[in-house]
């Protein structure tokens, strides 16, 4: 008679990528679950400042910064969706979600132009890395690739924050940058395609906190 295969092991052959679960608590003692919601939370109470100063004209966002980021998020959280993510979608998908309502309000209220030519250079490479998930099966390509291009495209934001201070909500940022910490905390588990993204925006939240400081 042949070997018999277990369910998990069955399931572990189908899976095109990695599944990582998560139990028990994490490092700050509460589950990865509870840490993703709050992440998230946090997310959509930064972002409501900012809404509100774009809405009065206080808060001028770039407009191809925030056109490119809301893609670039939307890529980045389908390739953590395929990647087995779990709690840390919470923070994820509210920040597609905050960056797309902002992007929507700087069509009317920001400045700078909607796309330039290296704009759409960035969005082509974007498309690039998305080929090369569907071609491998692998979506560190096409996260790896995300993140390259979405910190360049954020050094826009930094530098603006530096240049004109008052231009940027202060307290989003700052909001952000610990709701980022939080979703680094509820990926739960050590694999580096998950932890990236995060990781990633805690990096750049404190550069443009930075340069707003310097600024």
């Amino acid at each position: 008679l042949p070997d018999q295969v277990s369910p998990s092991e069955s399931t572990a052959a189908l899976a095109p990528h990695r599944v990582y679960t998560m139990t028990g608590t994490d490092l700050l003692g509460a589950s990865p679950a509870l840490i993703g919601i709050a992440s998230a939370l946090l997310t959509l109470l930064a972002f409501a400042p900012y809404i509100r100063d774009t809405w009065r004209g206080e808060t001028r966002p770039q407009r191809s910064t925030w056109f490119i980021w809301s893609v670039l998020s939307t890529i980045a959280l389908i390739s953590q969706i395929y990647e087995g993510a779990g709690a840390s979608l919470w923070f994820a998908g509210a920040q597609v979600a905050g960056t797309i309502v902002i992007c929507g309000l700087a069509i009317h209220r920001g400045f700078g132009a909607f796309l330039s030519g290296s704009d759409w250079l960035v969005l082509g490479l974007a498309g690039c890395g998305v080929a090369l998930w569907a071609i491998t099966e692998d979506a560190a390509y096409a996260l790896a690739i995300t993140i390259a291009i979405s910190l360049l495209g954020g050094s826009v934001t930094v530098l603006k924050a530096f240049r004109e201070p008052d231009t940027e909500t202060m307290s989003t940022w700052f909001i952000s940058l610990f709701a980022a910490l939080l979703g680094l905390a509820a990926v739960g588990s050590p694999d580096p395609l998950l932890l990236a993204y995060p990781l990633y925006l805690v990096t750049l939240y404190a550069m443009i906190l930075g340069a707003q400081c310097l600024g």
